[in-house]
């Protein structure tokens, strides 16, 4: 298996994947992709880096580093592989909160990460500081089955990843759709560069995979059908257990209208964005864990210590573990009332 592909460009990257990728945005109707270019990667986390490496001054050149920013609660993947490189191009910058009040012509040299729906409260987001900002949109759960399609996504600078669509996270798959040709080839100059393109194994997978979800689509074994069905079941289940608590709280979310589905479908988000409210569970994530429950701390987040992440992309047995020890949480307060006695 050579390093090359079919595209006949040296990009490495398969001209019928693109072709499928681009049918399956056309078919959900999630994107609009015929004025994109499309950048494959190594998965989502691969994009970050070079799309801001894009996005970027030169390493030589007279400008100072692009400022990387995001507003909390956000994915800390965008922070930490930031510091991680460290590089002349760009630096982090903190949250859009430090940078609010900036006129919108100052806002030359940022690069803003904006995730929508958003990881980890699942809400649809857009960008914050507006001007001249360059804007990375991360649409990696903008798909039906976990939340409601408004509208074709029509950003300069999009990426997906095939862990959320498909659920083949460990493939390490993802691409962008990028408006600017000079922005993709620079992109896609970066992933040459690093890796050879994405692995040729992978597409031909990733090829399968998607031409059997677009034969499927609104069929009995609609993928996405199937999806919100098992994710809106979840969250229901979830809210009704915590809706009885006043210790912990969930995100406010409402059933709303999608174009996919072409009608109002309940929320069905991959995550539950919890607050725990009582004065003495200040650190939410220690909270869950003396319940056995395991959560990602909103501190990662760059949030408060009272929030905490659980997701419900789980295996079914799974799921009905958490169930049963968010149930025993919730039950457990009202031994905790006061006043109350058990004889």
């Amino acid at each position: 298996m050579s390093y090359t592909t079919t595209d006949g460009h040296g990009l490495f990257q398969s001209v019928e994947l693109e072709r499928q990728i681009r049918r399956l945005h056309s078919a959900v109707g999630n994107a609009v992709v015929d004025d994109k270019h499309v950048v494959f990667a190594a998965g989502s986390i691969q994009l970050i880096n070079a799309l801001m490496h894009a996005l970027s001054p030169d390493a030589d050149a007279a400008s100072p580093p692009a400022r990387v920013v995001a507003t909390a609660p956000y994915y800390p993947t965008y922070r930490t592989q930031t510091k991680m490189f460290d590089g002349r191009e760009y630096r982090w910058g903190g949250t859009t909160a430090l940078w609010g009040n900036a006129s919108r012509n100052s806002t030359d040299g940022f690069i803003e990460f904006v995730t929508s729906p958003n990881n980890p409260d699942a809400q649809l987001y857009k960008p914050v500081l507006g001007g001249s900002a360059a804007v990375i949109v991360d649409h990696a759960y903008y798909w039906p089955h976990f939340t409601h399609i408004p509208a074709p996504a029509d950003e300069d600078v999009m990426m997906f990843t095939m862990s959320k669509p498909s659920g083949h996270a460990g493939s390490r798959f993802g691409w962008a759709l990028i408006r600017d040709q000079d922005v993709a080839k620079r992109a896609n100059k970066y992933v040459q560069d690093s890796i050879m393109g994405a692995s040729r194994d992978t597409q031909l997978r990733m090829l399968g995979i998607v031409k059997v979800m677009l034969a499927n689509l609104h069929g009995e074994e609609d993928i996405f059908a199937f999806g919100h069905g098992v994710m809106r079941t979840r969250w229901r289940r979830l809210n009704a257990v915590v809706s009885r608590s006043r210790r912990i709280s969930l995100q406010k979310m409402a059933p709303a209208y999608c174009t996919y589905f072409k009608r109002i479908r309940d929320p069905s988000p991959a995550y539950a964005w919890v607050k725990c409210e009582r004065e003495e569970d200040e650190d939410c994530h220690d909270a869950m864990l003396k319940a056995k429950i395991n959560t990602r701390p909103g501190v990662l987040n760059e949030a408060s210590s009272r929030y905490t992440r659980i997701s419900l992309l789980k295996s079914d047995d799974d799921f009905e573990a958490l169930m049963e020890r968010v149930t025993d949480l919730v039950n457990a307060e009202r031994y905790d009332a006061p006043g109350f006695s058990s004889m």
